[in-house]
């Protein structure tokens, strides 16, 4: 089995526990997903399957969008309602004005050095924040260059600030709400997080793990398995000709006399790296067109 589930993962699980119970539910033993949610968190969370987990890194590399509940006034240790309580400024947000909210939250559109919480999954000496916050030890942590390309605020009933985020990979969307929160002078905390879009896989079309299960049981997995070329839709196709294709499985060089298609280089970015087939239309791998030795380099293979 080789392809990509969009799961919609539930409050109460992590990553793992997606991850776990797929194994099960499939009989799989290479599964794997591309970037942690928080328990609490909701949404999209596409799992890799069989040789699809080659791509687990590059959709983890993806940009990201959220729909985030920030409350106003209220600090704690987790950044988020779930943590224990730091500071009550609830009674200084009456004092604030919608438009300096708004200004606020416009303000961390763009680069922004953001600073990882305590309660993450990032290792520092080899040892898990998150492992070393439960234990009461807090440590410096560098801030890490993350973008944000939008933020819509999409209802605004204070404390409560409703929003949809879309932000570079490595972004904490519980850190961006405290950070708000400490430039309004009155802090802030995430009360909800649902994850609505990782690259091209979208909320609507995501499954739940007793859909996945219900599938199975049905024989329809293949209505929900995506194939692996999915990630990579942004990008123009090849297809070799027969003659080519054992250096192709290979990921030998090839030239451009060992396609079928019409030459596709040119100055664009997308036009630099390719999807390539055999003739029969199954898909291989991408690869790169080397301006230099005006022939094609593999950048990885899915075969």
């Amino acid at each position: 089995m080789n392809g990509i589930i969009n799961i919609y993962k539930e409050a109460g699980y992590t990553s793992f526990d997606v991850v776990a119970k797929l194994r099960g539910i499939l009989k799989e033993k290479k599964i794997g997903h591309t970037g942690t949610l928080d328990p609490q968190a909701t949404g999209v969370l596409p799992v890799c399957i069989g040789n699809a987990t080659k791509v687990c890194a590059l959709l983890t590399d993806k940009d990201k969008e959220y729909e985030a509940v920030l409350e106003l006034g209220l600090s704690t240790d987790t950044q988020d309602l779930t943590g224990a309580l730091l500071r009550d400024r609830s009674d200084l947000v009456h004092t604030l004005t919608e438009d300096q909210v708004r200004a606020a939250v416009a303000g961390f559109v763009g680069d922004y050095d953001q600073v990882p919480p305590m309660y993450s999954a990032i290792k520092q000496n080899g040892k898990k924040l998150c492992d070393l916050a439960r234990a009461g030890v807090e440590v410096e942590r560098k801030a890490r260059r993350v973008h944000i390309y939008g933020i819509e605020i999409t209802d605004l009933r204070l404390p409560l600030v409703s929003m949809r985020v879309q932000c570079s990979k490595g972004t904490y969307i519980r850190t961006l709400c405290d950070d708000i929160g400490e430039r309004l002078g009155v802090g802030g905390a995430m009360k909800s997080l649902v994850r609505t879009r990782v690259s091209g896989f979208a909320l609507a079309q995501a499954v739940t793990l007793a859909q996945v299960e219900a599938h199975r049981d049905a024989g329809t997995l293949h209505e929900i398995l995506l194939p692996v070329d999915r990630v990579f839709d942004a990008l123009g196709a090849l297809h070799v000709q027969n003659r080519a294709l054992l250096r192709l499985k290979n990921g030998n060089r090839l030239k451009r006399g060992d396609f079928t298609d019409a030459h596709l280089s040119g100055t664009r970015e997308a036009d630099t790296q390719f999807r390539v087939y055999d003739s029969d239309g199954r898909f291989y791998g991408i690869y790169g067109y080397d301006g230099a030795r005006r022939d094609y380099a593999c950048v990885r293979l899915f075969v």
